[in-house]
């Protein structure tokens, strides 16, 4: 029973069943909305949209598709580790989508201007990435500005400012809005395949970005957990005031954990972009959804960046499935609403968890009952044995008096008759 209650009460346990349940009312919920919109079709778009990739024909474009999801996974898994990172020392980066523009247009315009090969662009992303979420550290640490506040604004600061800067010159295909593809404009800038495009069925767009944004989540996990770097981060979330009497300097956390952010989300953009599935558009308007799918998949991964791994792959896969739904019926924007609802349905994970704890609560009285009444029951046992005992003890000790009284008889009787036979042995000498 206490094994049993304490796996239920586990943090870790209530999360995970706190994100399913999120899941399974997001979908019911979407499901009702496509049921109101045309019934007969409602079942198989909610199939297809969970199934994703296992709807194609064939087991080779199956192995396909999912490389593609994986692919756009890596983006959305590396904001969601920048939102997670920054959540866990109190902060709320939602202006990941603004530092990850950074990374798109740094990695771009390295890549296609200058000629550099992929890893100084994912270094620059990285970089421009940290530059920006610094500026919202800046402003949090030194005048007190709201990181939401500072970075929202810098999320269209960013937009305006990628487009500028990527529709000019060599970086801009001269016969569309979008950037020079990297295949033709530099093919070293492209990230490298390793095994992924063998695993994926020759799918160019599987790259070590899957395998390497799977290894920032566990770097960032261990880093939060088990460093004394992410200790001293986690104690300024917590606590300005505290950190700062135990002599840690809170200001400069806060600057680097919203640069770490920074760099996070950067490197999302790398992991995109500079695979080749898709060009930056220089005429867009509104900023990318990546970073706000990354509060998504956080918040579905019970804000733990292993968790986060599963929930962006999770949030990736429906999105790719709505895209697969009769467009001529059900609109494609569907997963996105069935999202929506489950970001909104993570804000209530603690009422879940609340009301699971006192629902296990109510369930103590009756254990402890049960549990008084077995010690009761001991406490008279042990009470009856304590008496037995002692009785035990006095009848030996009578015992042992006893004997020692007759050893004492028959020794003063001895000595009496030694006495005798010497004064005898004596007189007669």
């Amino acid at each position: 029973m206490n094994e049993k209650k304490s796996v239920l009460k586990n943090p870790s346990f209530q999360a995970i069943i706190a994100s399913l349940l999120c899941i399974v009312l997001g979908l019911l919920i979407g499901y009702v909305v496509l049921l109101i919109i045309n019934p007969s079709g409602a079942g198989e778009s909610i199939k297809t949209i969970l199934l994703n990739f296992f709807t194609r024909s064939s087991q080779a474009a199956q192995i396909k598709a999912l490389g593609n999801t994986l692919a756009k996974t890596a983006p959305l898994l590396m904001c969601a580790l920048s939102i997670c990172f920054c959540y866990k020392v109190g902060l709320f980066n939602i202006g990941a989508a603004g530092q990850y523009e950074a990374g798109a247009c740094a990695g771009l315009y390295c890549a296609l201007v200058f000629g550099m090969p992929w890893y100084l662009c994912l270094i620059f992303s990285a970089c421009a990435g940290a530059l920006i979420g610094a500026i919202s550290g800046f402003l949090k640490a030194y005048r007190n500005v709201n990181e939401v506040i500072s970075g929202i604004m810098l999320n269209w600061i960013m937009l305006y400012m990628t487009n500028t800067l990527l529709s000019k010159g060599k970086a801009k295909d001269p016969s569309s809005p979008y950037t020079v593809r990297l295949s033709s404009g530099n093919p070293d800038a492209l990230l490298p395949r390793g095994i992924m495009g063998k695993l994926f069925a020759n799918n160019n767009t599987a790259t070590i970005a899957i395998t390497l944004s799977i290894v920032f989540a566990i770097v960032i996990w261990i880093v939060l957990s088990k460093t004394k770097f992410g200790y001293e981060l986690r104690a300024t979330g917590f606590n300005k005031e505290a950190a700062r009497y135990a002599g840690m300097k809170e200001k400069k956390n806060i600057i680097i954990t919203l640069a770490i952010g920074g760099a996070l989300a950067g490197i999302g953009a790398s992991f995109l972009f500079l695979t080749g599935y898709q060009e930056w558009s220089t005429t867009q308007t509104s900023v990318p959804g990546m970073g706000f799918n990354g509060i998504a998949a956080t918040f579905l991964g019970g804000l733990h960046p292993i968790g986060t791994i599963f929930a962006s792959f999770f949030i990736q896969n429906i999105t790719d499935g709505g895209a697969l739904i009769d467009k001529s019926v059900y609109p494609s924007q569907i997963s996105d609403l069935i999202s929506s609802i489950i970001i909104y349905l993570c804000g209530f994970v603690f009422f879940f968890k609340f009301a699971f704890n006192n629902y296990l609560n109510k369930k103590q009285p009756e254990t402890s009952k049960v549990t008084g009444n077995v010690i009761e029951e001991h406490s008279e046992t042990t009470a009856k044995v304590a008496d037995a005992a002692e009785e035990t003890i006095t009848k030996a000790a009578d015992a042992v008096d006893n004997t020692i009284a007759e050893v004492a008889d028959a020794a003063e009787e001895t000595i009496v008759e030694a006495t005798d036979v010497a004064k005898e042995m004596g007189g007669e000498k």
